[in-house]
């Protein structure tokens, strides 16, 4: 974490039924989608040539962007680190402009992910027991709104993973459990007004959305990657407080408890 290079990567896209790259059959984000205008494969001129194909005459490509934020060190004090935004853009064709490539089959089209029983039974158990409102639906947000006492997280079909998805959902029921009416860490709106108590919110939540995965058995090395980034994007909160890293398990631990339904001696 202290290295600070680890990316953290938004683990959700556009939707399934939408564009999607032929060559990692996963979908394009909501921006993507929406510069392209046209659901199915696309490719870039070289990909084409290398399945053999060709663009027929007269078709024009189509521009897709790729963006990050990138923490490098910082040339001038090589204790600090920077994030600098790269951004990056591809000419695409859609496989109708194309000859020559053979449509992927349905069995070959994108993965489709099966939902974890065990997760599914938690979050199941734990809305009807707190009646928190779970919406799940194609969005490119996923947030928990203390206001409406309201979770909102994108589609599983956005999702490259069942991990991925569930860790998500599970970061936003975490929150939930911070609500005026349950453990009470956080106020009234979203997000909290003051930055140190928003990070420590957010350990919360991702430690316990890590501890979460791992009892339903659904953690993968990358998801668990992800969570440490995630994590590390507070880290300097972390070193002005060198107990807030406890303080943030234990107040997981009781969020976890609470949402199976578990008492602790």
């Amino acid at each position: 974490m202290e290295q600070g290079v680890i990316p953290w990567k938004k683990p959700w896209t556009g939707s399934r039924n939408g564009a999607y790259s032929r060559l990692t059959k996963k979908p394009y984000s909501f921006l993507n989608q929406m510069l392209l205008g046209k659901s199915g494969e696309w490719l870039t001129y070289r990909q084409i040539t290398q399945l053999g194909g060709y663009v027929n005459e007269g078709e024009k490509s189509s521009i897709v962007v790729f963006w990050k934020l990138l923490r490098v060190r910082d040339e001038e004090n090589e204790d600090e680190v920077k994030t600098i935004p790269v951004l990056r853009y591809y000419r695409v064709f859609h496989i109708d402009q194309t000859t020559g490539i053979k449509p992927l089959s349905i069995e070959e089209e994108l993965e489709i992910l099966t939902p974890c029983e065990n997760a599914e039974n938690v979050i199941e158990d734990y809305i009807s027991r707190s009646g928190v409102a779970l919406n799940i639906k194609l969005s490119d947000r996923a947030f928990y709104d203390p206001s409406e006492d309201s979770i909102t997280i994108p589609l599983m079909e956005q999702y490259s993973n069942e991990a991925d998805y569930y860790s998500t959902a599970f970061h936003e029921i975490v929150h939930s459990t911070g609500h005026k009416s349950r453990f009470d860490r956080i106020g009234k709106g979203s997000p909290l007004k003051h930055r140190d108590e928003y990070a420590k919110e957010e350990l919360v939540a991702e430690i316990g959305a890590a501890a979460l995965c791992h009892t339903c058995n659904i953690e993968t090395p990358e998801a668990f990657e992800n969570s440490v980034a995630y994590i590390q994007g507070w880290l300097e909160v972390l070193k002005n407080d060198n107990r807030l890293i406890v303080m943030a398990s234990s107040k997981a631990q009781k969020a976890v408890d609470y949402i199976l339904n578990t008492e602790r001696n």
